[in-house]
């Protein structure tokens, strides 16, 4: 599955631009100051990297290694198989589709 071609690469940039935009929003209402927003995106953009990057091989890894990588983000989350199970199913569906024809069906329900 590869979503890096060159028309993949604008559509996941904006949903990644898109992303945390909204989430900038959502802090600004919150009430946050600006240098407080800063660090906060940051932290948030930080985070987000980290994930990627310890899922990034996630079709090679068996199941007591995904639960491993949850396990990192989610300590006190007791429903990661649950978690698993669901993202095996989202990664089997999308493989399956276009990403251009999943997002399509995403935001045409």
């Amino acid at each position: 599955m590869n979503f890096k071609d060159e028309k993949n690469k604008v559509i996941l940039q904006e949903i990644y631009d898109f992303n945390f935009r909204q989430l900038e929003l959502s802090i600004r209402e919150i009430g946050y100051g600006d240098q407080s927003i800063n660090k906060k995106m940051k932290d948030y953009v930080n985070l987000f990297h980290s994930m990627i990057s310890e899922i990034h091989f996630w079709n090679r890894l068996s199941r007591s290694e995904k639960k491993e990588k949850f396990s990192i983000f989610l300590s006190d989350f007791s429903q990661i198989d649950h978690l698993i199970d669901y993202f095996e199913i989202f990664n089997k569906d999308l493989s399956k589709k276009t990403l251009n024809s999943y997002l399509k069906s995403v935001s045409n329900p």
